[in-house]
């Protein structure tokens, strides 16, 4: 680090795995249970909070805040409401990651959990349109762009928790345990509607049942109760803090001096996400409206692919730790481009068992390019714009990819075809195998090791 004109070498002592399973003993290790538990929970409950919107919006929102409008126009409107929060995600990616690289990683995940807890709460609090009118959809609206801000800020930050507190050869399992929160926290929220619908008559779940699985949602605030009380510093960030080498503007350092780096986080991130929303969200409703298959059916066969994910994830991670974090993201990649037509060939034949194994393997490939994904970039930054840099390259790609189901449904309506589909597929694929060639093999690297890089871009006025 640098203080004037002197470069203080930091201490490179790496904690390793002791026999009971926490990380070594030298100060702010933290042990494995306690990372799993924080990573798992925090990124589950928070992703469970903004897919239980995806799935209100497509059930009760349209009657109940749009009501003036006709049935499809209100759906309409409802999933306008729900894409708003896919564009708050970068300011919040900008927002957090500024504050994570400034004060501390910790501190910025707990403020995106108690938002994200808060505002999802709040959803099932709110007054419907035939209570307060014109208000009701205008509180609606601000409440989903606080959840994109809550979630662009987490999703780099509860990976950075684990990471930079992990051993050198178990990051890429530490990290995949925040992204297998995606797979559970949709489950999570699909579960919770259908089991809340089960148990209730139509007219009282339209009247209050919907807003069970929302009120659940004040448990995330006791996770990040947790993390502020329970939870250390990242290693990481208290060297950089120990020796007062904080960038001055994470953001504009991130840019300025890793542009590329950013770039291709973003271009890498692109492909997964694209083809995650495009195959196990978009697919639910091109199930029932194109295919005819039955609401319950293809969720089911839906979420079963996702329990299979929340395996999956974590195991090729741990891989990517022994071979490589491109090597296992790269031939995820490439039998996703190839699965591409085969997926909805076997799709478009309706017939159950096809449609288990389309979407089955499709989530093996997938799942092989999510689990090293987010420590891969985490490993391309910096320590003093590792937050920033992370979240800003992460939620560009957020931006595109979150328009995938809509997209989706504009080719297939210009074209009556699935072929569309899979060339969709096949091109965002192409853009992150690419961007993953370009991008550097870091799984044997220190992420506290300061580099000829930072060395010279730390002694610059920022």
């Amino acid at each position: 680090m640098v203080r004037g004109d002197t470069w203080v070498e930091v201490d490179m002592t790496r904690a390793e795995t002791n026999a009971s399973g926490a990380l070594g003993t030298e100060a702010g290790s933290i042990p494995f249970w306690r990372l799993f538990f924080v990573a798992m929970s925090g990124a589950a409950i928070e992703w469970y909070d903004f897919f239980v919107f995806a799935t209100a919006s497509a059930l009760v929102f349209g009657p109940l805040f749009f009501p003036e409008q006709v049935p499809l126009v209100g759906t309409l409107l409802a999933f306008s409401t729900f894409a708003t929060g896919f564009v708050a995600r970068p300011l919040g990616g900008i927002v957090f990651g500024y504050f994570g690289d400034k004060v501390g990683r910790k501190r910025a995940v707990v403020v995106a959990l108690v938002m994200m807890g808060a505002a999802t709460t709040l959803i099932g609090l709110l007054p419907t349109a035939a209570a307060i009118g014109v208000l009701a959809p205008l509180l609606l609206v601000t409440l989903r762009i606080a959840q994109g801000l809550a979630l662009g800020g987490q999703a780099g930050g509860l990976v950075l928790i684990a990471t930079e507190n992990a051993p050198r050869n178990r990051r890429g399992f530490y990290g995949s345990l925040a992204m297998a929160g995606v797979p559970v926290g949709l489950i999570l929220a699909n579960g919770g509607f259908l089991l809340v619908a089960a148990l209730l008559p139509q007219e009282q779940f339209q009247a209050w049942g919907w807003r069970v699985p929302f009120l659940l949602s004040v448990f995330l605030i006791g996770v990040a109760l947790y993390v502020q009380f329970r939870l250390e510093e990242t290693r990481s960030f208290q060297k950089v803090e120990t020796s007062h080498a904080e960038a001055r503007n994470p953001l504009i350092s991130a840019i300025r001096n890793y542009p590329k780096e950013v770039l291709l986080t973003a271009g890498t991130v692109l492909g997964p996400q694209t083809i995650w929303y495009l195959l196990f969200v978009y697919t639910l409703s091109y199930g029932t409206d194109v295919l005819g298959l039955t609401n319950n059916t293809i969720l089911a066969s839906v979420l079963v692919s996702q329990v299979l994910s929340a395996v999956l994830l974590v195991g090729f991670g741990r891989l990517s730790d022994n071979v490589g974090r491109r090597r296992v993201f790269m031939s995820g990649m490439l039998l996703t481009i190839l699965w591409a037509f085969p997926f909805f060939l076997l799709l478009d034949t309706s017939l159950l068992a096809l449609v288990l194994v389309a979407l089955l393997v499709g989530q093996l490939f997938v799942s092989m390019t999510m689990g090293p994904l987010m420590t891969m970039i985490s490993e391309q930054f910096g320590t003093r714009v590792r937050y920033s840099g992370v979240s800003l390259g992460y939620q560009l790609a957020a931006v595109l990819s979150g328009f995938a189901p809509l997209i989706s449904t504009a080719l297939f309506a210009a074209t009556g075809t699935s072929l569309w589909l899979s060339v969709y597929v096949v091109v965002v694929g192409v853009v992150s195998f690419v961007a993953t060639v370009l991008i550097a093999e870091t799984y044997q690297g220190d992420m506290d090791e300061i580099g000829p890089r930072e060395r010279r871009f730390a002694s610059e006025s920022e």
